[in-house]
């Protein structure tokens, strides 16, 4: 049970971040929930690649044991940049809406195409 932690508080953060998209009303809620998503998806790569008896892949002369998955590891690292990028971007979104509208609330008429 202990093995498959990570996976259930993957799934745990996915559902969390999916019901802040889902039923929260402010724009700043909406992308916290983006994030923890994100986030959510940064621990299932590291889970992926983890090994209880592997070693770091850098050492390239260490005896023949299990090594730790390097991929895993880049992909976790370019998605934290995109991750950044993306929140950053989706943050200035709404600092432009509530400069122009003066209101983070979806449910507002004048946000609504």
């Amino acid at each position: 049970m202990i093995n498959y932690f990570p996976f259930l508080a993957v799934l745990i953060l996915i559902i969390m971040g999916l019901s802040a998209i889902i039923f929260k009303k402010n724009l700043i809620k909406i992308i916290i929930g983006i994030s923890i998503i994100g986030s959510s998806v940064n621990l299932f790569l590291i889970s992926l690649g983890y090994r209880s008896t592997g070693v770091a892949p850098i050492f390239t002369n260490a005896p023949k044991l299990e090594m730790v998955l390097p991929t895993p590891q880049a992909l976790t690292l370019t998605n934290i940049v995109i991750d950044l990028a993306l929140i950053a971007f989706m943050l200035s979104l709404v600092a432009l809406v509530y400069k122009h509208y003066k209101s983070l609330d979806i449910r507002d008429r004048r946000l609504k195409g």
